[in-house]
């Protein structure tokens, strides 16, 4: 079988990729990383290898303090003409303004798009690729997100972006088990060499986490070499299976509310983080659990689709008609799909129960190892996001879009609102 997890990052991505027993072949069109200390000095370099020989250089008023003015200190110190634009901003959302803002600055001279910053303006400087058609590139300030996959880094990051990285490292565990059960009940496609790829990070990550408050550099590596992995995973399975599972869709739901409510939120590491702690709460319930036919076939009959498109206006609001037009269309809910479902759960549970056996941690050990580096591990820790809000993210995270989660197979199962007081009893 394949093996990807003992090749290096370089290795990782060959253009020429990888032939897979999953049916697939596995590439990355991805042409220079380099992660580790003092990488920042290697911008040149990088610039050579992506044949560019002019960047528009993009930050923000933080991440200029913390690598851009050193990132333009290096490209003059190497003859590299440049263009530069500091969003006017301290700490920029992914949104049309600040898009529009960037986009508005850019000269059309520059041949490639280069960031300097984490999550934001990652996203930003891959929109204004995508729009400008040009390659893009970004020096990494903080191992905070997986989104890189592209990257020179410099480890300059406050603590709160290395718990988001680390927060969304510890989601691996719940996204690979429910990737492997997907498979099971729905068919979906799964590849072995991919999650082994992400089981090899995640092991790595974990040997350090105890080093991580001290800020050894041993284990912010190890979080940001992770993060880039859990990158190329999701190129090489060419979706976001083995990266983001239940704990990403708590995280998604409260970014949601505090966008519709006009609240900040806080990095999307650190609420999937907790988002880790609600899902490995709940398939410690799972465990307890055996399929009741007649329970499950209960359910089916009482399926009612204008009370379902009642209930996911109550949780989305103004959002809702485009929940409403991905189930019409995804039709999820089927009758037929959902009788599949079913009888596939019940085939497989004791099968279902050894996964999650095999792919998630004991519990009270990670729950120890993220407390550890102070961290928030649960919602109230976290500003604006009460109990209900809790269990709102839990009913509404199945309908956010076709894609098969633990929380789907507990509403197959009719347990979904049982699974929901389960959450709220574990709350602290």
């Amino acid at each position: 079988m394949l093996n990807l997890s003992n090749k290096s990052i370089a290795e990782l991505i060959d253009p020429k990729g990888f032939d897979c027993e999953c049916g697939k072949h596995h590439a990355v069109n991805i042409r220079y990383i380099k992660t580790g200390v003092g990488v920042i000095d290697c911008v040149p370099e990088m610039l050579q290898a992506l044949g560019a020989k002019k960047p528009f250089v993009l930050c923000d008023q933080s991440t200029w303090k913390a690598a851009g003015e050193k990132v333009c200190g290096i490209l003059e110190k190497a003859n590299i003409p440049y263009v530069l634009h500091i969003l006017p901003v301290d700490k920029p959302a992914p949104d049309e303004w600040a898009l529009g803002n960037a986009i508005m600055r850019l000269d059309m001279s520059c041949d490639l798009i280069l960031g300097v910053g984490s999550g934001v303006i990652n996203d930003l400087c891959k929109e204004i690729a995508y729009k400008s058609g040009k390659v893009n590139a970004i020096v990494g300030t903080a191992p905070s997100m997986d989104g890189f996959a592209s990257a020179t880094s410099s480890m300059e990051a406050p603590m709160r972006m290395l718990w988001a990285g680390f927060g969304d490292m510890v989601a691996k565990y719940v996204a690979i088990c429910e990737w492997r059960i997907t498979h099971l009940i729905t068919g979906e496609y799964y590849c072995e060499a991919v999650a082994e790829l992400t089981r090899a990070a995640l092991r790595k990550i974990m040997a350090n986490a105890d080093k991580l408050v001290q800020r050894d550099p041993e284990a912010v590596l190890a979080v940001a070499d992770g993060l880039v992995l859990a990158g190329l995973s999701m190129a090489f399975a060419g979706c976001s299976r083995p990266a983001s599972g239940l704990e990403h869709y708590f995280s998604h739901m409260w970014e949601m509310m505090a966008l519709d409510r006009g609240q900040p939120y806080d990095l999307h590491g650190i609420l999937v983080g907790v988002g880790t702690v609600l899902s490995m709460r709940l398939y410690q319930w799972i465990r307890t659990l055996k399929p009741d036919p007649e329970k499950m076939q209960a359910h089916a009959a009482a399926y009612n689709y204008e009370a379902w498109e009642k209930q996911v206006r109550r949780i989305f609001g103004k959002a809702a008609d485009e929940i409403i037009r991905i189930e019409n269309k995804e039709k999820k809910n089927d009758p037929q799909r959902l009788q599949k479902r079913i009888a596939n759960i019940q085939q497989n549970w004791d099968t279902i129960l050894k996964i999650i056996d095999e792919e998630l941690p004991s519990y009270d050990e990670l729950y120890a190892a993220m407390k550890a580096t102070g961290m928030p591990v649960e919602p109230s820790d976290l500003d604006n996001i009460s109990a209900d809000d809790v269990i709102t993210a839990y009913l509404g995270a199945r309908d956010i879009r076709d894609k098969y989660l633990s929380c789907s197979m507990l509403w197959d199962m009719g347990l979904e609102m049982e699974a929901a007081e389960v959450i709220r009893s574990s709350l602290k």
